[in-house]
């Protein structure tokens, strides 16, 4: 049989509510009481119910986290780093997919239904309404991978994707590259925009550089290598690609090599992110890398800090990225 709060009470020779006391937190409880208590949940092998605790206090300790492209395999670390890190502040991730999904309301409905404490959006592609929806309704909410703002509607957490598009195009024009490309990912995906803008925005006052965009259809392997099979049918390679993301690039990368061109030496790739794959043998991508650790704690950070203040003021949390040279990038000089 199970062992109760009654057992736990009973061994430690305190009253039950005295036990319920020592595991919820805030509560007052004597430090001897506390010891006493936690002995004997030792002893018993006791767990209080998370669901007993929240008819206490009012919180589930749910939080959800909610993305909308799984087929990418940067979200298995992501993930990872979230639930490890919720985790270990006592608190629960419930993970939600959104693919396709494009109608806010009805994700709020449902995480409603499950009275989360708190959401966390880890999307570079949702568009900041999809955030603040879940705000409009009374969640806490951050916004992770999000397009940052002087004022956001939320707190959001991300990197400036403009930035990266001026890195790789200074990369390229390090090397004396005229021919160069941006392939990014979904056209309507903010982080494909601003991405895009810095690239060709840098590029712009370089003499004798000649400068294409296209865009996939998602941020995978498929619509990367489908693009890329795409250009190269319709004339010479660019020497240098930026494409907007790992995964892409890898689908990008395939097409290249299979059409019989050197990497690097015909055609320079360039990346984002830095996802482990990047750096796998027969791979080795040259890519722009986000702080994934460093974005993930201070996103949870916030979350904690918005549950606790519902009323503070909304912030975006901008991390520098660098470039990462490997060989899918002709080396300088």
């Amino acid at each position: 049989m199970a062992v109760t709060l009654k057992d736990v009470a009973a061994r430690a020779g305190v009253s039950r509510s005295a036990v319920s006391r020592t595991f919820t937190a805030g509560a007052s409880v004597s430090d001897a009481t506390r010891r006493r208590v936690e002995e004997a949940a030792r002893a018993l092998g006791y767990a209080p119910s998370a669901l007993a605790s929240a008819l206490t206090t009012g919180r589930t300790q749910l939080i959800g986290l909610v993305s909308n492209n799984f087929h990418n395999p940067i979200f298995l670390e992501v993930f990872d780093l979230f639930t490890r890190g919720l985790q270990e502040r006592g608190l629960r991730p419930l993970l939600v997919n959104l693919s396709d999904e494009t109608d806010p309301e009805a994700s709020v409905r449902m995480l409603r239904q499950y009275s989360v404490d708190g959401v966390i959006v880890a999307s570079s592609t949702l568009p900041p309404s999809f955030a603040k929806a879940f705000r409009d309704a009374g969640l806490p909410v951050v916004h992770s991978f999000g397009r940052a703002s002087d004022q956001p509607p939320v707190d959001v957490v991300g990197i400036d994707n403009v930035e990266c598009g001026r890195i790789a195009a200074r990369a390229f024009l390090a090397r004396g590259m005229t021919r160069v490309a941006f392939l990014g990912g979904p056209v309507e995906a903010t982080s494909t925009q601003d991405r895009g803008s810095g690239f060709v925005t840098e590029l712009a006052g370089a003499p004798g550089v000649a400068v294409t965009t296209s865009y996939a259809a998602a941020y995978s392997f498929d619509a990367g290598r489908a693009e890329m099979q795409r250009l190269l049918s319709h004339g010479p390679p660019a020497q240098g690609y930026f494409c907007g993301d790992d995964v892409l690039a890898i689908g990008a990368l395939s097409a290249v090599r299979e059409a019989r061109l050197d990497v690097p030496g015909d055609v320079s790739l360039i990346a984002l992110n830095d996802m482990e794959m990047a750096r796998w043998e027969g791979i080795g991508l040259a890519t722009i890398r986000q702080p994934l650790d460093a974005m993930i704690e201070r996103s949870i950070e916030t979350m904690v800090a918005t549950i606790e203040d519902p009323a503070r003021v909304p912030r975006a949390v901008t991390f520098p990225c660098e470039l990462v040279e490997r060989g899918t990038l002709k080396p300088l000089g």
